[in-house]
């Protein structure tokens, strides 16, 4: 019986990776930390503890298990095949970036036929949840792989979903993410709406939270990052693009009808042209609030008594 993976490889240590890898040091997992950005492994290592690899390949080097949490699946497969030396028949590569599936599923045929087993987890939950390890997590591949991987997601989230084959979890993860955009685009249409109308925006996200248009958005963003204008939610808009675009390509690849998924995509890449590189997600209201002429919480004149 293969023993239970005690040493972990982290490779990404962004918004998500840093807590993530830091929970795991909570549950005295050993691990060894990198990232592509100088310094920020040391840093982690001074603020928390762990062992800094010089590069991802030294991370992963001894490790049982590697996660690899990353913005996209080109980065993966930069990474996967950087520490492929380093890896030992028989250890465990745990995919927890939000990427392409086709492109996880070649990835992992070419990882078994070294004894390498790689199965996918994203997760869904935000910066927040990361941190207190609440994540939702989303996960495909075979079962024996998923049970030594168990221990592992249980440091991280409180909610573990077998989606299916290898693949499945990031399937499942861009469809979600493809549910949250509408919500998020939707709400702040139906928010400028009211606005104009007359109603009171901070109102409005009350009665939707007691009312059937409640949705994540509406209890999580609207108010903390949008009414308030903080715009700093924690995942990035260019990230939310990506995620919708490899939603539609799920559903071309299965001759399934997407008008409103195209829609919706459009208008989140339109934000992300408009608004430059570095935006928060949240930050989408602002182009809603340009084709509407109005700023949400700004006081409207010409209303409708």
């Amino acid at each position: 019986m293969t023993a239970p993976p005690r040493r972990i490889g982290v490779i990404g240590l962004g918004n998500m990776g840093w807590p993530m890898a830091a929970n795991l040091l909570k549950a005295g997992f050993e691990i060894a930390v990198a990232d592509a950005r100088p310094g920020r492994a040391a840093q982690f290592v001074r603020d928390l503890g762990g062992r800094a690899g010089s590069d991802a390949a030294d991370a992963a080097a001894g490790a049982d298990a590697v996660i690899t949490m990353l913005p996209t699946s080109a980065e993966v497969a930069a990474v996967i095949a950087a520490i492929r030396p380093a890896l030992a028949a028989g250890s465990l590569v745990i995919e927890m970036s939000s990427g392409a599936p086709g492109v996880t599923r070649t990835l992992a045929g070419e990882l078994a036929a070294g004894g390498i087993a790689l199965i996918d987890a994203p997760v869904s939950g935000g910066v927040p949840r990361a941190e207190r390890g609440e994540l939702a997590i989303l996960t495909g591949g075979a079962a024996a792989d998923l049970a030594r991987a168990e221990p592992i997601l249980r440091a991280l989230g409180t909610s573990i979903h077998h989606c299916g084959d290898v693949g499945a979890g990031q399937a499942m993860k861009a469809l979600n993410n493809l549910v949250s955009a509408g919500g998020f685009l939707i709400g702040i249409e139906a928010l400028l709406v009211g606005q104009k109308f007359g109603l009171d925006p901070a109102v409005m996200v009350d009665v939707l939270n007691a009312s059937t248009g409640m949705n994540n958005s509406t209890q999580k963003k609207f108010k903390q990052f949008v009414l308030s204008r903080r715009f700093d939610a924690g995942f990035g808009l260019d990230l939310m693009v990506k995620d919708l675009s490899i939603a539609l390509e799920i559903g071309r690849a299965s001759g399934t009808a997407t008008p409103f998924a195209a829609l919706c995509r459009e208008m989140w890449a339109s934000a992300a042209a408009l608004l430059g590189p570095g935006q928060d997600h949240t930050a989408l209201a602002r182009l809603s609030e340009q084709l509407a002429g109005a700023t949400l919480g700004a006081p409207e004149t010409g209303k409708e008594g």
